[in-house]
């Protein structure tokens, strides 16, 4: 039996009386493109992280290839969301991307010549090589975005967790970030994004998880992608003219 790259079973997150994500059930494939959709405040974010371990959850079970969490960290990488990162701490972008690859040399050990090329490799495949001595505060937001895609990378993971890559970039950095993690799907790699526009989800994701606070739908973007799904995901926050515009799924 193949088991999911990432499940979620029962998962229920709350901020003291208010339930966040409410007993959500769903399963993320390998080799796949999955993305985490739903309105504000939906619990997106705090799904993912509730997977992770980073916050923690009232109930559920979480499984990376049917095992559990602890004995699997290494390999899953996790880019959080820009806005929650300090970009003004005094490293450079070679240093941001060796921290990717602090879990195989340790907190106290050296940097090998081939280590190094690791990080410089994923900044190549970022498209930022040029920019490996620059202080991270100095670059733009896409940058700073492409730079811990670089970070991600170097962990050599199985698994790709990423919060809203795409929130505030440019159309060029959209662009090499989704070229980046299609390549991670080829590679036989399962990536899993909050994602925010309805418009790319057919182009970008083979799955998709429909979120308010519960799961309104999870499944192939082909099947459950659907105009009822949405807007049962999103209420009367999603307007008939924006599904007007939407490439949907033929629902039943």
């Amino acid at each position: 039996m193949t088991h999911p790259a990432l499940s979620v079973t029962g998962l229920t997150v709350a901020y003291g009386e208010t339930p966040a994500v409410f007993s959500v059930d769903a399963a993320f494939p390998r080799a796949a493109m999955s993305a985490i959709v739903g309105p504000n405040g939906a619990g997106k974010s705090t799904l993912l992280k509730a997977a992770l371990g980073i916050i923690p959850r009232l109930s559920g079970e979480v499984l990376v290839e049917g095992r559990p969490l602890d004995t699997v960290r290494e390999r899953i990488a996790y880019v959080p969301q820009r806005a929650s990162v300090d970009w003004d701490f005094p490293t450079t972008v070679l240093d941001v991307v060796r921290m990717g690859l602090y879990r195989k040399v340790g907190l106290l050990g050296r940097f090998t010549g081939a280590m190094n090329a690791i990080a410089r490799d994923c900044l190549g495949r970022v498209g930022m090589e040029d920019f490996a001595d620059r202080q991270i505060g100095q670059l733009s937001g896409g940058q700073q975005q492409r730079v811990f895609l670089a970070r991600a990378l170097a962990q050599g993971a199985d698994l790709y967790l990423l919060d809203e890559p795409f929130a505030g970039v440019d159309a060029a950095t959209e662009r090499a970030i989704i070229d980046v993690l299609k390549s991670l799907k080829a590679e036989g790699k399962a990536v899993v994004a909050v994602h925010h526009d309805l418009g790319s989800v057919p182009d970008y994701f083979d799955h998709v998880l429909l979120l308010n606070v519960r799961a309104t739908a999870s499944g192939p973007v082909s099947e459950v992608f659907t105009e009822a799904n949405l807007s049962a995901t999103y209420g009367g926050r999603l307007a008939e003219t924006h599904l007007g515009e939407l490439r949907l799924a033929k629902g039943a």
